[in-house]
């Protein structure tokens, strides 16, 4: 069977046939959208925060305080993103920079009071909507998919090179 070129192509069609529909990265992407749309909309509904908020939140909470380069590897945000959402966090009221003792030119984050009441009712929220995700798949479904997943991320990691960030995908 001859293979098609861009010859025998028709006018306004592509060569090689592909189904984007069937594509793991395009269906990650997709998958993760619609996903944090909904995590989106119940977290500026009930906390006024943006996603990327969120995240650098979240990773403040789990590391206590920590630079923006530290938010940026665990949460996999670029630096443009990190430090948007920190300046509104800041802006908020829920983080505190700060200059880094060891590195003048350095910054760190920590979580306020504030910071701390609002992540402590995030969490639930999170843990909520997780759930009703997950209620969509039998336990075993669930827990195989957050296997392959690590096993995926740890996967893409090690194709990526040693540069990449440290923190859990």
């Amino acid at each position: 069977m001859k293979s098609p070129t861009k010859r025998d192509a028709e006018p306004g069609q592509v060569a090689v046939p592909f189904d984007l529909e069937d594509f793991l990265p395009y269906r990650l992407s997709v998958t993760t959208n619609r996903v944090s749309r909904l995590f989106s909309r119940q977290y500026a509904t009930q906390f006024g925060l943006t996603i990327p908020e969120w995240r650098v939140l979240a990773v403040v909470g789990r590391l206590g305080t920590c630079s923006p380069t530290a938010v940026g590897e665990w949460s996999a945000m670029d630096k443009v993103k990190v430090s948007r959402a920190a300046a509104a966090l800041v802006a908020k009221g829920l983080l505190r920079q700060s200059q880094d003792p060891t590195d003048g030119r350095g910054r760190l984050l920590r979580m306020t009071r504030k910071g701390v009441t609002v992540h402590s009712g995030v969490v639930p929220l999170a843990r909520q909507i997780e759930g009703t995700l997950a209620d969509g798949l039998t336990k075993a479904e669930w827990a195989a998919l957050n296997k392959a997943l690590v096993k995926l991320s740890a996967h893409v990691r090690a194709i990526e090179g040693p540069e990449t960030g440290t923190g859990p995908d």
